[in-house]
């Protein structure tokens, strides 16, 4: 992507594990140099394990490390001079946790009015606001773990859905903060979190109570808008396939690519709402018809019909996608330990481009010295701070 459209923008942060960390990508693959601070050693969450051991690849490409001691004065000073020339503060530790070290908003108000200082939180202001939080904490109060597995067993969803949604609300919040400055020169504070973010992605099914009088159910017991828009078994074992037909349009369609017997051209069944009155009727036929092709065959089918259909695929299938291969979306990292992969970029397509890699993944402290000389630190500054360890230079450390 050529003239990237946040290009000139400098960004600071101070985050680890998932919220942060997609804010600052996000950021970073629109253009913005984003700077980021680790503890020496590098972050924690580049030595996760299980489920956590893709955070730090999937979240910090087109960023640069430098590695400080917040511990020590010297430290302390240099990341407040990276912060005072930067336009951009990101932060996701506990609440209070900057502050008590002096790196919080108020620390800033005169040496960097125009700062934007953006902190992801578990909580907004309120009662909750102090509490620890973590992405399944906020799906399992917010209502949307309920929503996802069956009644009874509230299941979590299987990816860091809040996490990244709430970066993503940080990142609406910072751009909208930074074109404030534009009109008025002032910065501010921005916050998103877990908690209200879970809120609003379940604000739908509030509605639909709201509306009704009757609270949403679960998610495998929900009553569909639609008369097929299910999951069936198809010819070979364990190929499954999701099929969607959501419109009129889409059932005439859906009735000249299969048939369906007797009810295809029934016009008992032409209006939506009389489908799903007679699903009962509708989906045996339609598993029976599923069932007795391969997968590829529907696809084929359903694709030449024009209806919304989805294969059943593992996260590990997206490396050989077609599409995401032809299009750009998957950009070609190098672990810190040599080895080779492709990742998604960020989903936003601009003049026909998606983001590129500017800057592979950085080992810890990999730009140290490059950071400092940018922020106006001198030659023997950068010599001091390095040889007291208050700030360390590139270690061997893996993602």
């Amino acid at each position: 992507m050529e003239n990237l459209p946040l290009e000139g923008l400098r960004v600071v942060e101070f985050s680890h594990m998932v919220m942060g960390p997609s804010t600052g990508a996000i950021l970073a693959d629109l253009g913005a140099d984003v700077v980021k601070v680790e503890p020496l050693g590098g972050d924690q969450t580049r030595r996760l394990l299980g489920s956590g051991s893709g955070y730090f690849p999937m979240f910090n490409r087109n960023k640069r490390s430098i590695c400080i001691d917040l511990k020590s004065a010297a430290g302390l000073e240099t990341a407040k001079r990276l912060v005072n020339g930067a336009d951009v503060l990101i932060e996701n530790f506990r609440p209070g946790a900057l502050a008590e070290l002096g790196l919080g908003p108020e620390a800033f108000e005169d040496s960097n009015p125009g700062l934007v200082y953006y902190s992801a939180k578990g909580f907004l202001s309120g009662p909750y606001e102090k509490r620890a939080s973590l992405d399944e904490v906020a799906q399992m109060m917010g209502g949307l773990a309920y929503m996802t597995g069956p009644a009874g067993r509230p299941l979590r969803a299987g990816a860091s859905v809040i996490d990244i949604t709430g970066g993503m609300f940080g990142v609406i919040g910072i751009l909208a903060a930074l074109h404030r400055r534009d009109r008025d020169g002032k910065g501010g504070t921005v916050r998103s979190s877990l908690y209200e973010t879970t809120a609003y992605m379940v604000g739908q099914h509030m509605a639909q109570m709201a509306v009704t009088g009757h609270a949403a159910r679960p998610m495998p017991e929900r009553i569909s808008a639609w008369a097929i828009y299910d999951v069936f078994e198809t010819a070979r074992e364990g190929e499954l396939l999701f099929v969607g037909v959501v419109s009129d349009g889409q059932w005439q369609s859906f009735t000249k690519a299969f048939d369906l017997g007797p009810v295809g051209s029934d016009p008992a069944y032409a209006k939506n709402n009389d489908r799903v009155l007679a699903r009962d009727v509708i989906v045996p036929i339609v598993r029976d018809i599923m069932a007795r092709h391969t997968r590829a065959e529907l696809l084929e089918k359903l694709e030449g019909a024009g209806v919304a259909f989805a294969p059943i695929t593992r996260p590990e299938d997206l490396f050989d996608d077609l599409h995401l291969n032809a299009n750009g979306s998957l950009v070609e990292l190098t672990l810190n330990d040599g080895r080779a992969v492709k990742l998604p970029t960020t989903p936003v397509e601009m003049d026909g481009e998606l983001p590129s890699v500017r800057h592979d993944l950085p080992r810890p402290g990999e730009d140290s010295e490059q950071i400092l000389k940018e922020f106006g630190f001198g030659d023997a500054e950068i010599a001091a701070l390095i040889g007291s360890n208050a700030v360390a230079a590139a270690s061997g450390a893996a993602s």
